[in-house]
């Protein structure tokens, strides 16, 4: 027996993709993971798990790190599943807490539009998608594995986490402000934000890749305060979380 059948790995390997090294740093050490050259101009590590052989990418902060990163590691590993991970600020009325985990059941680019004198429009107002896939438009919101993230939400509740699922919103400044938050929050019923993970939903659906987001909620998007931010534990705790799904082949 060969000794990706014994680790029972896929066919194709898993992608995990975060924008800086403290939010995968766990899951490296935990899998014994070793760089890769020549593939990735960012850091790049390959481990072996229950779930099969998964790659580890660094893209850097922001959407035009995170989806020219995703481009070429799709490209050049073809993987059956991209999953982004790392920090997140949850919004007010999403019930998440400092310390709890997010499910993505959608992604939103939550700053592209249009603003006009009756109020800001999403791209639709344009007229010209950011994605057409078999027949379907895709302006600011992109679709996830909707299967992976259902059998991921309810691993956490098995595992009794903190846990909550609900659409993400990706924007390029970050909110500071309880009614910025609160404005984000009324117009796309997210739970939380992020500054990456549209970009990697929105590569993921040109190259027909299913694609999983979860991440820990690092502090409450309320008038910026870091004395109430926990980086350290949301980073963590996503990745042990991952790190079980990857160990029960949940991935």
């Amino acid at each position: 027996m060969t000794e990706s059948k014994e680790l029972g790995c896929n066919s194709k390997p898993v992608l995990i993709t975060a924008s800086v090294e403290n939010e995968l740093s766990l899951l490296i050490r935990a899998l014994g993971a070793y760089p890769v050259k020549d593939i990735s101009l960012r850091p790049l590590w390959k481990g072996e798990s229950p779930s099969g052989t998964a790659y580890l990418a660094l893209t850097g902060i922001g959407k035009v790190n995170a989806a020219s990163a995703a481009t070429l590691l799709l490209e050049k590993l073809r993987p059956g599943l991209i999953v982004s991970t790392g920090s997140g600020g949850a919004y007010l009325g999403s019930g998440l807490t400092v310390g709890s985990l997010a499910v993505a059941t959608a992604e939103i680019y939550g700053d592209e539009g249009v603003l006009t004198v009756d109020g800001w429009h999403t791209l639709e107002i344009i007229g010209i998608p950011s994605v057409e896939r078999k027949g379907n438009r895709y302006s600011n919101e992109f679709p996830l594995s909707m299967q992976t993230a259902e059998k991921v939400f309810h691993f956490a509740k098995s595992l009794e986490l903190p846990v909550r699922r609900g659409k993400f919103v990706t924007v390029s400044t970050c909110s500071g402000t309880s009614s910025r938050g609160n404005e984000l929050y009324s117009r796309f019923k997210g739970i939380c934000e992020n500054m990456e993970g549209a970009a990697v939903a929105h590569v993921a659906l040109l190259y027909d890749t299913p694609f999983l987001e979860v991440r820990g909620i690092s502090n409450m998007v309320e008038d910026r305060d870091i004395s109430k931010w926990d980086i350290p534990r949301s980073v963590e705790m996503v990745q042990r979380f991952l790190l079980r799904c990857l160990e029960r082949e949940v991935l």
